[in-house]
């Protein structure tokens, strides 16, 4: 009797599916990846725009007026949503000033927080 080589259907519908997960594991991977790229991406364009902002703030002649500001900042083709905040202090020679980025859906992205005083 002749004995046939090979593999038998059943495994190799068993590898098959062995390399159909591993294959969706490497997917899963290489896509979250991608996103946490992007969002590193956004992040650093984010804090160019507050920097920038709390900056003027830290420049102007006189503290800045209580209450939001909003505007906008375009980084690397980016734009995203500014929003400047001015808050008293117990002080009334210091204000907190906080700044926060938004993306164009209008999530929070960033953001960052100074005290700044009379000089």
């Amino acid at each position: 009797m002749i004995r046939a080589r090979g593999f038998t259907l059943i495994e190799v519908l068993v590898a098959l599916g062995i390399v159909a997960i591993a294959l969706a594991a490497g997917t899963q991977a290489s896509s979250a990846l991608v996103r946490n790229t992007q969002r590193a991406s956004d992040t650093l364009l984010a804090q160019l725009c507050a920097e920038n902002e709390l900056i003027k703030v830290r420049l102007a002649p006189m503290l800045p007026p209580l209450g939001e500001a909003a505007s906008t900042c375009t980084q690397a083709d980016e734009t995203f949503g500014v929003t400047v905040s001015a808050m008293s202090t117990p002080n009334p020679n210091f204000r907190r000033v906080d700044v926060q980025i938004t993306d164009a859906g209008q999530a929070p992205v960033l953001r960052l927080s100074t005290i700044v005083g009379l000089y």
